[in-house]
């Protein structure tokens, strides 16, 4: 099974030539963008869980509702943001879409599994940061869904073909011929891949002058669609099956 995962989150970096980008323009892009992954998730009839950061989630109503009614999972990303506010955002969303929400991703601020059991979190995804100097180094990891103090604990898919992970740098920087050799030789060892993207990726970085390092730059935008869409349509070529998270894991 390949679970599809974006996380919708407004890029940080600094602009260029010190043009100043207002956060109202950064969530614009990040609206703009994930519109993009739909139109391609839905040329390709595939579903995938969207991970929304807490503290733009409110300000994204309509997205949102556009991303749950396209049959789309709408989870929380949860950057920074303490456990009362992950409730108050947690309730309202819920309350707009009518639909619970099961899941949470962290990465740098974790919090404990008892609080976010305590939220009625069914799962949590928890991904690492790409150590860019060194950005496919990893250890063997269990790659089995576990579960703890009541929540299922889903890890990062780790590809036995390469020891690589299936993180948002290695899919941007790999040929695509190669990352689908990773997908189909993991799948033969593992029961899923846990794919996940950032919307900030598919940025058209010559429109918006963002200061990022240049192999953040390397195939974004226009070419991050390009090769979604390219793995989208050997999966369909293949007859590969794709899962919400929640539905693969409930």
């Amino acid at each position: 099974m390949i679970l599809f995962t974006f996380n919708i989150v407004n890029i940080e970096a600094d602009s260029k030539n010190g043009v100043q980008i207002s956060d109202e323009e950064r969530l614009k892009i990040s609206e703009n963008n994930t519109k993009a992954i739909l139109r391609i998730l839905d040329i390709h009839d595939v579903k995938a869980s969207f991970f929304v950061e807490i503290s733009i989630a409110e300000k994204l109503q309509n997205l949102i509702k556009a991303i749950s009614s396209q049959g789309h999972e709408i989870a929380f990303y949860n950057k920074n943001s303490a456990l009362h506010e992950i409730e108050e955002t947690k309730k309202s969303v819920q309350d707009f879409l009518e639909k619970q929400i099961r899941g949470i991703r962290q990465k740098d601020h974790k919090l404990p599994h008892e609080d976010l059991k305590m939220l009625e979190f069914n799962y949590v995804s928890n991904i690492d940061n790409a150590n860019i100097l060194f950005p496919f180094k990893r250890l063997k990891r269990d790659t089995e869904i576990t579960e703890e103090d009541g929540i299922s604990i889903v890890p990062e898919s780790i590809s036995p073909y390469s020891q690589l992970p299936y993180n948002d740098f290695v899919f941007q920087i790999l040929p695509m011929k190669y990352y689908q050799n990773m997908v189909f030789e993991t799948l033969k060892n593992d029961e899923f891949v846990l794919i996940y993207l950032n919307s900030w990726q598919f940025t058209d970085f010559s429109k918006y002058k963002f200061d990022i390092p240049f192999f953040r730059r390397l195939n974004s935008g226009k070419k991050m669609e390009d090769k979604l869409d390219a793995l989208l349509t050997w999966i369909n070529e293949k007859e590969l099956a794709t899962s919400r998270m929640k539905d693969y894991i409930f």
